[in-house]
């Protein structure tokens, strides 16, 4: 199993590299197909944020499904902590499902409301002006590599990420939202084609939001 720690505004010390690997070799104990961990820490240089100033993200690449998790602190060493407590849960769930699959509640927008995004925090999108196409953030080309893109002149950073579009059922694709801890979930449905997108509602159940339109 390969363990990587990397930083992003943030210098990654001997003490803290050695914690980390020293935990993370615990997701064998959880996970036996396990090939690789991915650490990463960020500095958040923001002083109003300071409560949450150190941000972890842990992702466990194995044979099975993509499962992650992350948190926030004022210690790196406790963001890493609180990560890695939320991690160990998604895959003792990982474990169990293998044991007895969890039925899902589903619930379908009517078709009215299918093209409108589940009830949120309102996004303001500020105005750019005539910003030049040139502005526009640009479509990452290499899986799984994030990329940040400032929007125009204005202090929006966009990230963005490619990501595999492997077809799968609600079923699967609702285990892949909870693994990941995402409150939703984009994918191609197996049997119609169609880009969807479950997502929490509220406690057990969920929603499906489909685009009328096919990938070939």
């Amino acid at each position: 199993m390969d363990i990587t720690v990397v930083g992003r505004n943030a210098e990654i010390s001997s003490r803290l590299r050695d914690y980390v690997e020293e935990k993370a070799t615990k997701v064998e104990q959880l996970d036996p197909r396990v090939q690789r961990v991915e650490v990463e820490i960020t500095h958040e240089r923001n002083p109003r944020q300071a409560d949450t100033a150190e941000r972890a993200e842990i992702t466990v690449i194995s044979k099975g499904p993509i499962i992650r998790a992350e948190a926030s602190s004022s210690d790196r060493f406790a963001a890493f902590d609180i990560a890695m407590g939320k991690l160990t849960e998604r895959l003792r769930r990982a474990r169990d499902r293998k044991k007895d699959h969890h039925r899902y509640i589903v619930e379908v927008p009517e078709p009215v409301a299918a093209a409108a995004p589940p009830a949120a925090e309102e996004i303001v999108v500020p105005d750019t002006g005539d910003a030049p196409i040139e502005d526009s953030p640009s479509a990452p080309t290499q899986t799984g590599v994030a990329v940040e893109s400032q929007l125009g002149d204005s202090p929006v950073i966009v990230r963005q990420k490619l990501h595999e579009a492997v077809p799968m059922t609600v079923d699967e694709a609702l285990y892949q939202m909870e693994m990941v801890g995402h409150p939703f979930y984009l994918f191609i449905e197996k049997a119609t084609k169609q880009p969807c997108a479950v997502y929490h509602r509220h406690g057990w159940t969920y929603g499906v939001i489909r685009l009328d339109a096919q990938v070939l």
